[in-house]
């Protein structure tokens, strides 16, 4: 198994941002993506990565914006470093498969998110309002028998805030309005349904169950157009459907195993975060595999 990539070294552009996973540098009206291979749960970067993490979900996002680019206008540009700029083609063997060129946008600050299931935040936060005495959770009445992992009769749009430290927040449509406008929360709200159904359907012809998935959006040019990553193991919950079943959690494609495996450790969920074992990098690496199998079959 090749090592793990956790820092990009490029001194010919400036660095504009560095995240949990990726890093962006700055090409003037452009921005280099660079998804590295380090790995974070419970908002803590682990000390050690999952080789080819990166290059996996940068090869998910290019199949899914050229899936999706009759839809709507997207940020991206190329993923080929033969077409990057001539500053950049020192620096190849770090960029060859984790990276891409995308155009610059004024992003919206919110999550959108899109949930044909119930599962994580909102699961939890359904049985805390039950425990409460509701059904009633971001302007919805949810049915009193509702299980965990079950699909709702059409898929509900619900946003979150976007927090670059810590966790996003769960909000209503409404906050949404209150935040960006109307008009926006509204084009954002539609074309994320209509994104979601047609990815949604595309999966579930290949055996994939596409629980949730968030999606971040922009304006270039006074156009919305779809940003950042894009379904991805990393921003979408990816089931198996011929091991679905309601009324519990599912298995997915996508870190579950390393945070499984972290919750049976005595570990505060602060950094430093513990090193990963041999046996879980290896698995994480395969589920990320097979969902990028399975979906361009």
């Amino acid at each position: 198994m090749p090592k793990a990539l956790l820092e990009t070294k490029i001194d010919t552009v400036p660095l504009l941002a560095k995240g949990k996973v990726r890093d962006i540098f700055d090409l003037d009206d452009k921005l280099l993506f660079v998804a590295s291979d380090r790995v974070s749960a419970f908002d803590v970067v682990l000390p050690n990565g999952i080789p080819d993490k990166g290059k996996l979900l940068t090869q998910i996002s290019v199949f899914w914006f050229e899936f999706l680019k009759d839809l709507m206008p997207t940020h991206f540009i190329t993923a080929d470093v033969n077409e990057f700029p001539e500053n950049l083609k020192p620096y190849a063997d770090q960029l060859e498969g984790r990276s891409m060129i995308v155009r610059k946008a004024e992003r919206v600050d919110v999550e959108c998110v899109v949930r044909g299931y119930i599962s994580g935040s909102l699961w939890k936060e359904l049985k805390e309002a039950r425990a409460a005495g509701s059904n009633s959770l971001l302007g919805f009445d949810f049915p009193e028998t509702l299980q965990e992992s079950e699909k709702f009769p059409e898929p509900i749009f619900t946003p979150a805030t976007k927090n670059d430290v810590g966790h996003d927040e769960n909000i209503s449509f409404a906050q949404m309005v209150d935040a960006v406008g109307k008009e926006t929360a509204e084009l954002c709200r539609d074309k994320s349904m209509e994104i979601y159904t047609k990815a949604s359907d595309y999966a579930r012809e290949r055996g994939i169950i596409l629980a949730d998935t968030k999606f971040e959006f922009g304006f270039i040019d006074g156009e919305l157009a779809l940003i950042d990553e894009v379904l991805t193991p990393d921003s979408s919950r990816f089931w198996p459907a011929d091991k679905y079943a309601i009324g519990k959690g599912q298995p997915s494609y996508d870190k579950q195993f390393v945070r499984d495996y972290l919750l049976t450790l005595d570990w505060d969920k602060t950094a430093p975060g513990p090193e990963l074992p041999q046996e879980i990098i290896e698995r994480t690496v395969e589920k990320y595999r097979e969902i990028i199998q399975k979906l361009s079959a």
